[in-house]
């Protein structure tokens, strides 16, 4: 259990006042105004740049471990006991997966590094408050308000003060790492970063995630915030967004897959299958995963136009892999949204797990998850008041 004060705070509120801070955000409203927008620089875990980069793990090790870490997460999507109404829910990821941010805490800053999470908010409850997920993580602490600087493009700080934050003072973390990383949570939920900023930035945040598997350049991944944020031009599409068992996580509708010509529909499959809201896009898993039923179809199909002999993923972690070589032949594989259909980079579908061995980058298992890996070189635009999601192809590694 990993005992630590995970953020420095100015002050503690007591249960009735984290009660009214949620119910009523606007009574800490951040800033008045950010002049439009601003935009903040962000880096993979595995980041030369990063300080939990490990110069001695070799790629096929980096990647087994992103794998993992994914896997693994897809068990705090399920929610194995509830908290009260008037509690803030917790969602303590581990820092060996994901993409981090610097920031500051307090007057003067302190500088602190947290995970930059879509599939959050704030990453820590109230006092004496709990939420166990099925993966056993927990945060327990205090809620505060305090003065948060993050860093701009511009090179000039962004100053953002009376911000809701947590201060987790017993957390237990089922991750590899036991650092004490703090969390950015661009989740839905009422305590999260963008809600706080809701007024000031129009409800519009964006990101573009650098290929984090395959590069180990210093290339810096964007987060973009008001109207830096806008996501439009040639190849944009757009589709709703929608809010489904929780706030905090972001829900959108896969009607179907398609390999090559051959289109497979999501409806009529168990599970989520064609539902509305039947998938969440979280920056903070690795993978894209399906219901069971409809990820063997699905795995059968893209079998189906690789005319090389599957083998066994050496790290144990993947289904479908094969040998690769120069006349390696992957079928295009296209994500069908409600409204707005895109390809996938065919860099992204299949994984190199190890040297000369790739892997489908998918997975069997419930919710269904839209990973970083499909997200890798889009520009991702969310807008909370129109409610859509709109994705751009952009080559991340130039912004």
């Amino acid at each position: 259990m990993n005992k630590t004060i995970s953020v420095q705070v100015a002050f503690r509120i007591n249960k009735a006042q984290i009660s009214d801070t949620v119910t009523n955000p606007e009574i800490f409203s951040p800033i008045e105004a950010l002049n439009g927008g601003f935009t903040v620089d962000f880096i993979h875990r595995d980041s030369p740049n990063s300080p939990f980069y490990n110069a001695s793990e070799t790629h096929s090790q980096r990647v087994a471990k992103a794998l993992r870490c994914s896997i693994n997460r897809l068990n705090r999507f399920k929610p194995t006991s509830s908290v009260p109404p008037n509690s803030l829910q917790t969602d303590l990821i581990s820092d060996s997966g994901g993409y981090l941010l610097n920031y500051s805490v307090g007057t003067p800053p302190v500088p602190k590094l947290a995970i930059v999470d879509s599939g959050s908010d704030s990453g820590y409850s109230a006092s004496l408050a709990l939420m166990e997920y099925g993966d056993e993580s927990f945060s327990k602490g205090d809620i505060a308000v305090e003065t948060i600087t993050l860093g701009s493009t511009t090179g000039h700080s962004v100053t953002l003060p009376k911000t809701i934050i947590g201060c987790g003072h017993d957390n237990n973390d089922t991750g590899e790492s036991k650092a004490s990383t703090g969390i950015v949570g661009l989740g839905g939920g009422k305590a999260f970063l963008v809600s706080q900023l809701h007024s000031s930035i129009g409800g519009k945040f964006s990101y573009s995630l650098v290929p984090s598997i395959y590069s180990l350049d210093n290339a810096s991944s964007k987060l973009s915030f008001g109207s830096h944020a806008l996501v439009s031009g040639f190849g944009t599409v757009s589709t709703p967004l929608e809010y489904k068992r929780s706030d905090t996580f972001y829900n959108l509708t896969l009607e179907a897959m398609s390999v090559g010509s051959k289109r497979l529909e999501l409806s009529g499959t168990s599970g989520s299958g064609g539902s509305k809201g039947n998938i969440i896009i979280d920056s903070g898993s690795t993978l894209i995963s399906f219901p069971t039923e409809f990820y063997s179809k699905f795995e059968s199909v893209v079998a189906e136009e690789i005319n090389f002999e599957r083998i066994d993923d050496p790290s144990h972690q993947l289904s479908l892999c094969y040998n690769n070589s120069d006349d390696m032949y992957f079928p295009i594989i296209a994500a069908h949204f409600s409204v707005a259909d895109g390809k996938l980079n065919p860099a992204f579908t299949f994984v190199p797990v190890t040297y000369g061995i790739v892997c489908l980058a998918f997975a069997a298992s419930e919710p269904s998850i839209f990973g970083y890996l499909a997200q890798s070189n889009l520009l991702v635009g969310y807008d909370l008041v129109e409610k859509t999601i709109s994705f751009k192809p952009t080559d991340c590694t130039k912004l």
